[in-house]
């Protein structure tokens, strides 16, 4: 079964990839007004999964991922599928271009990465982000939700399959699986399978890295660290401080650890705004001792349950919740020796005003977005102008940080000849000399 699954995702990205950006374009304008003439059918069976998880106990991290209703959730996730489908066609742009001899060509183009294999939990709304970026970069997709998420998961499927029965999309350019045994043997397919997306916590994606040999693209986990200098401004400290922390704490890009110069704890305007913003919006701090006779005993006394000492596994941790530890540290480079240790490469902030100390901390960090004077909650594709996203990577190889269309690229080397040989070439038995003049793109 999984092996038909993948050979037919093979064959039916041969023939995505042919297609036009036109053709891909229409498509996904489909899928917008599918979505979009669903929204209570698709809330209906939301509500559903919702009340599964609450007689399942699912925790609130969970249950936040899971709800499609919450603020503008649904609308972003339909109007991250038009914003794709406006974005620059990814396929077929020349990169490099090389005339090798007299009427010999090399050039270097973008192409279609081939099969992918996205597995998600809880958030239903990655069905819509992922489609649209497969179907717009030629890709066919082969797409698990989480069992939590069974009945959204099926009510988009079913309007996203009927959209694309009107295009020119092939059978199966996107297929949907839902059971956990077919994911298991899908794993093993990377005769068909190019590229595998774990989409959710770290027990997954660690799943995933151990069973297969196909490459796999994401992030185990999102530890994400602000470091706080006694020269910040101390309402900008705040807003972005509380910001990272409050504005989604279940997603991988908020701020789970806050990092004080020791000299902020002498000069502590920054410092004490930043802390009695996080207290007002009842975030529970886990400081070590130095941070907690910082702090004072006004604020200690005025919310005594929420400030509680640290352990060294909370700076490992990521809470996604209203928690965040924090520390002291001497100067720079001991910020950037903790965060290179502790974090997991996401995404990093500084909050300084000393220009010199900052553009030191942006290249000394090892993350995929490292930030100054701005929330760590930006590190979102559809903040970064990608349409929606993939996913993130915190790798080095291929791509990085939020990953949109162009991630789910490669290339390839085309040659355009009129019957040359090398063997009339040096190097491999002839006379002739090559030219390597580059060519403008």
């Amino acid at each position: 079964m999984a092996e038909n699954i993948a050979r037919e995702g093979r064959r039916a990205s041969t023939i995505l990839k042919t297609l036009s950006n036109e053709d891909r374009t229409e498509a996904l304008q489909l899928i917008y007004d599918a979505l979009k003439a669903n929204k209570d059918e698709i809330l209906k069976a939301n509500k559903l999964d919702l009340e599964d998880a609450e007689k399942n106990n699912l925790s609130n991290t969970l249950v936040g991922r899971l709800n499609l209703a919450k603020g503008d959730k649904f609308d972003s996730m339909v109007q991250g599928v038009l914003d794709v489908a406006h974005l620059p066609d990814p396929i077929g742009k020349t990169t490099l271009a090389t005339k090798i001899d007299d009427g010999l060509e090399l050039t270097r183009v973008t192409c279609p990465v081939g099969v992918l294999l996205v597995i998600f939990e809880s958030r239903p709304e990655v069905i819509a982000n992922i489609a649209s970026l497969a179907l717009k970069s030629g890709n066919a997709a082969i797409l698990k939700g989480g069992k939590e998420s069974t009945h959204s998961f099926k009510a988009i499927a079913s309007v996203i399959n009927q959209a694309l029965s009107k295009s020119k999309i092939p059978a199966n350019g996107i297929q949907l699986v839902t059971t956990r045994e077919e994911i298991n043997e899908l794993l093993s397919q990377d005769k068909y399978i190019d590229l595998v997306i774990p989409r959710g916590g770290n027990d997954l994606v660690r799943f995933v890295q151990n069973n297969t040999k196909i490459a796999v693209l994401g992030h185990a986990d999102g530890i994400c660290s602000i470091y706080l200098r006694a020269d910040a401004k101390p309402e900008m400290a705040k807003r972005v401080i509380v910001d990272s922390k409050t504005n989604y704490a279940v997603g991988c890009n908020a701020v789970e650890t806050l990092l004080v110069d020791q000299a902020a704890l002498s000069d502590k305007a920054a410092f004490i705004a930043a802390i009695t913003g996080l207290l007002e919006k009842e975030v529970t701090l886990k400081v070590t001792p130095e941070i907690r006779l910082a702090i004072g005993d006004e604020l200690l006394s005025k919310y005594p349950s929420l400030i509680v000492p640290a352990t060294e596994q909370d700076f490992y941790t990521e809470f996604l919740e209203f928690t965040i530890a924090i520390k002291a540290v001497s100067n720079l480079e001991d910020a950037i020796v903790h965060i290179n240790e502790h974090g997991s490469h996401h995404t990093d902030c500084i909050i300084t005003e000393d220009k010199d100390v900052a553009e030191k901390f942006l290249k000394g960090i090892d993350s995929a977005s490292v930030y100054w004077n701005a929330s760590t909650r930006f590190a979102d594709g559809f903040r970064y102008g990608f349409g929606t996203e993939v996913g993130i990577s915190t790798g080095k190889i291929h791509v990085r940080g939020p990953v949109g269309l162009e991630g789910l690229t490669t290339f390839q080397y085309n040659i355009r000849g009129h019957g040359q040989i090398a063997a009339d070439y040096v190097g491999a038995g002839g006379s002739k000399h090559f030219k390597h003049e580059s060519i403008d793109i």
